[in-house]
């Protein structure tokens, strides 16, 4: 008879154990999705094992209890197995499922022979292990002397990943940092929040925090973007060329409760910031304007336009008369009446001068 001590912790341990699997894959909840998997396995395990001893004491039970019990947990096996294949977009689900069945089959037949016809265990167990011999056996050797040698490793030729292109420098990028102290539970993680991205533009995260964190876009477990371990200090890029607009959420996978959300927003037209170089710039005295406005605020993107209205010829160079030159940008000798632009592509504040005249400076505040 059947062990029902035994066989109740198993059903609800299984029970368990496969509501929380088909949870996990089928990508309902999407924080702790590592933990989940091994959790519930093990739990749906470790009912099996207990509803297996139950129903298997004294051997086979032929009692209506039993039998019902078998039934019920393997309609909610398959049903949970064949929705959790079907709806979820893991591309290893289906081998997961096939090396189950392979264990899974030669077990529960020999577990039967074994008890209601014991003197054929034996050869039926040598029949399995022999069977999965000759099968591993045969998929080596036709892996290497078959038609399409799949154990064989390809050429790799050299080409440039599809994964890590190559960003051109004067494509804007927008900052997204990762605060200290962000992998406390509760405290500010992302600045900002929800970033509002132009599309084209490279995502910038920066880690100010003193322990790793990722970036891994959430809703399909990092198919997205995933920037794997970012350590402290470190950057991680995305180029949103190939991302469809819309919101995009993600967080991070060392510290779930860390999530916030990008918006990918259509590009829109170029604008441009004028400077004017008015006339007189090139003489030093008070009151005098050098450049109209001095000092300007722009956005990610701006290009900024400067003209010469004076009579003489200037420049437009980055840096300061005590460091020199910074090489962000030269706009080389500007005529009367001629310009030149600069597109600016990153956070920051840049100081520009005159080198003929170095005592007319300006800067540039992006944001």
């Amino acid at each position: 008879m059947s062990n029902w001590d035994l066989m109740m912790p198993g059903m609800g341990l299984t029970a368990i154990g496969l509501a929380g699997v088909f949870i996990a894959y089928s990508g309902i909840a999407h924080t702790f999705v590592d933990g989940m998997h091994a959790l519930t396995g093990l739990t749906m395990f470790f009912g099996l094992i207990f509803l297996s001893a139950g129903i298997l004491e004294g051997g086979v039970s032929t009692t209506n209890k039993a039998k019902a019990t078998t039934l019920v947990i393997i309609s909610i096996g398959l049903s949970f197995g064949m929705v959790g294949v079907a709806i979820n977009t893991i591309s290893t689900v289906p081998v997961f499922a096939g090396i189950m069945l392979i264990i899974a089959i030669p077990a529960i037949l020999i577990a039967y022979v074994a008890t209601k016809y014991p003197v054929y265990a034996k050869p039926v167990s040598i029949i399995f292990i022999l069977a999965a011999g000759a099968g591993i056996a045969a998929y080596v050797g036709f892996g290497f002397v078959g038609p399409d040698p799949y154990l064989v490793g390809k050429e790799v030729t050299e080409e440039t990943s599809e994964e890590n292109p190559i960003i051109s420098p004067t494509v804007p990028i927008q900052t997204i940092s990762i605060l200290a102290g962000s992998s406390v539970q509760g405290a500010p993680d992302f600045e900002p929040d929800i970033a509002k991205i132009t599309k084209g533009n490279i995502i910038e995260w920066t880690n100010n925090d003193n322990v790793a964190h990722t970036v891994t876009s959430s809703l399909d477990f990092g198919e997205t973007f995933d920037s794997s371990l970012i350590d402290p200090g470190s950057k991680f890029q995305v180029d949103t060329s190939k991302l469809a607009l819309g919101e995009y959420e993600y967080m991070c996978i060392v510290h779930p409760w860390m999530t916030a959300s990008i918006v990918i927003e259509e590009a829109k037209e170029p604008v441009i910031a004028e400077v004017i170089i008015p006339a007189g710039a090139s003489t030093q005295k008070i009151g005098q304007l050098y450049y109209d406005p001095q000092d300007i605020t722009i956005t990610i993107g701006t290009t900024v336009k400067w003209t010469n209205n004076d009579e003489t010829i200037h420049t437009v160079t980055s840096g300061t008369l005590e460091t020199g030159p910074s090489g962000i940008f030269d706009s080389s000798i500007l005529d009367a009446g001629s310009s030149f632009e600069y597109t600016f592509s990153s956070a920051e504040t840049v100081d520009y001068y005159c080198i003929v005249h170095p005592w007319m400076a300006g800067s540039v505040t992006v944001e």
